[in-house]
């Protein structure tokens, strides 16, 4: 039901990585169902770099949980109508690493499928959400996001300064 030549389909390639695909739910910072799709979508070299990511992670008794993968451009006016912040959400007119299929938002969960412990919520707009911010008094927090970060960049993934869960492929697929 798609073109498996240019998208992948991340459930399809390893079932065991966890989906919380939040704007296909009312469980995102706008409260309403943004898509019906839930299913994360991306390009396929990006896809398969997510994939050896979480099999590192696995190893270590952890794994990974999607919240967003491919974003349609229809979306991101509606999330942008909803926070005109560009540290947030990227502008429509620009586009994001979303549209193109090779930016994740994502955490890291343990062998229960807990998410660790990364100092706030998915999409949560302020310093705390920050990759940069080091005031929280739980240091485990800050191990957390340095293990997602740090093993990310291992398979060409790069983080926002803004979002702790934000990463896009810096890999061939992403000048595409």
């Amino acid at each position: 039901d798609y073109d498996t030549t240019k998208w992948l389909d991340l459930a399809d390639l390893d079932p065991s990585i966890k989906m919380d695909l939040r704007y296909a739910t009312e469980n995102n910072f706008v409260e309403e169902k943004m898509y019906e799709c839930g299913r994360c979508f991306l390009r396929p070299e990006a896809a398969r770099k997510i994939v050896e990511a979480h099999k590192k992670l696995q190893k270590q008794g952890l794994g990974l949980k999607m919240y967003d993968c491919y974003r349609p451009r229809p979306i991101q006016q509606k999330l942008w109508d909803k926070v005109p912040d560009p540290r947030f959400v990227a502008r429509p007119w620009k586009g994001s690493e979303h549209n193109k299929g090779v930016a994740v938002d994502l955490t890291i969960v343990d062998a229960d499928g807990e998410q660790l412990n990364m100092g706030t919520k998915y999409d949560y707009f302020g310093p705390e959400g920050y990759q940069t911010y080091t005031g929280f008094k739980d240091t485990t927090i800050l191990d957390n996001r340095k293990l997602l970060k740090e093993t990310l960049a291992e398979f060409g993934f790069r983080h926002i300064r803004t979002e702790w869960w934000h990463y896009s492929y810096k890999g061939k697929a992403s000048r595409k």
